[in-house]
């Protein structure tokens, strides 16, 4: 079982930038891949950025050179650095684990999500 917990949203104005965190409990962090995800009133939930158990990377080509995922094994923490903000970000950030077994998706685990709001 692990659980997530989210931090670092807020308020902040255009061009500003912010650090989520995500921080999980339990064991076997390292072996999960872990995502970013957010859904803004009225839309669909968006899959912002994911880091592989391995470190690899991906991004949704509206954050691609503003936003960067990494990950600490040794504190269990997940981070999204989000550079540039704009009011197009503004959105419930949450935090997603994924086990897979070779390429065969097996479980997940949500975060409760954490308030971005990019305003003037």
């Amino acid at each position: 079982q692990v659980q997530l917990v989210e931090s670092g949203g807020g308020l902040v104005q255009p061009g500003e930038s912010l650090r989520l965190s995500c921080a999980a409990s339990g064991s076997g962090f390292s072996s999960y891949a872990m995502g970013w995800y957010r859904q803004a009133p009225g839309k669909q939930r968006e899959l912002v950025a994911t880091i592989s158990s391995g470190g690899m990377t991906s991004y949704t080509d509206s954050v691609k050179g503003r936003f960067t995922i990494s990950r600490d094994n040794a504190k269990n923490t997940v981070y999204l650095q989000m550079n540039s903000l704009k009011p197009e970000d503004t959105a419930v950030y949450s935090c997603h684990a994924g086990y897979y077994r070779g390429s065969l998706f097996q479980y997940d685990y949500w975060g409760q999500g954490t308030q971005v709001t990019v305003s003037s």
